[in-house]
């Protein structure tokens, strides 16, 4: 039995964190983990910035509940999960992804917490554990699992690296030229085809 699984942020929506910078006009919250691929380092960036700039959970919601999926996203991901079943594997927040889990279908998703005061304010994040994207699909192996994985970023090597095949959609050319081992895809129809060639079971369009 074959298991696909995703990243979220820029394989199936857009980047949270980016729509949320543009919103606000604060250029540093642009940085992802395509830039900083230490995640503990970005996300202390990233509270720092929030508790300066007086921004919560609140505020990124607000913004969240006006975003959706990548085009095509949605369709994608309907024809994984006629042939697979899928797992998100994502570095966001429980408390970011309600709204865009709900327009995906409500896929399987694995990812992070935070902790909110009863003002709203960001105080700390909770890791569901080290390295939870490799973890996850090393646990999916105990279970005789061969796994297909797909991301976009640094977060997201280790996770390919554990899997049976990975694979890269619109990878950064920095995350290309570093692990040039990896098929790249840059459009939702290859990366149907990639998945087909990927897997062992002969599976057409």
């Amino acid at each position: 039995m074959e298991i696909a699984c995703l990243d979220l942020e820029g394989v199936l929506v857009p980047e949270i964190w980016i729509n949320f910078a543009k919103r606000t006009g604060i250029d540093e919250l642009k940085a992802t983990t395509r830039d900083i691929p230490d995640y503990d380092v970005l996300m202390q960036q990233r509270l720092r910035i929030l508790a300066q700039h007086r921004l919560g959970l609140p505020d990124i919601q607000q913004v969240i509940d006006g975003m959706g999926p990548l085009e095509g996203a949605r369709e994608f991901l309907d024809w994984l999960r006629e042939r697979f079943q899928v797992i998100i594997l994502s570095d966001t927040f429980y408390e970011f992804a309600a709204p865009l889990m709900r327009q995906l279908g409500h896929p399987t998703l694995l990812c992070h917490r935070l902790s909110v005061d009863e003002n709203g304010s960001v105080r700390a994040y909770h890791l569901r554990q080290k390295d939870p994207k490799r973890a996850s699909v090393r646990a999916l192996h105990s279970l005789n699992f061969r796994i297909i994985a797909a991301g976009d970023s640094y977060n997201d090597t280790s996770m390919l690296s554990e899997a049976d095949r990975g694979i890269l959609f619109r990878p950064p050319q920095n995350v290309i030229d570093e692990f040039p081992q990896y098929p790249v895809v840059h459009d939702y129809e290859t990366f149907r085809q990639a998945f087909c060639d990927a897997s062992e079971r002969n599976l057409i369009l």
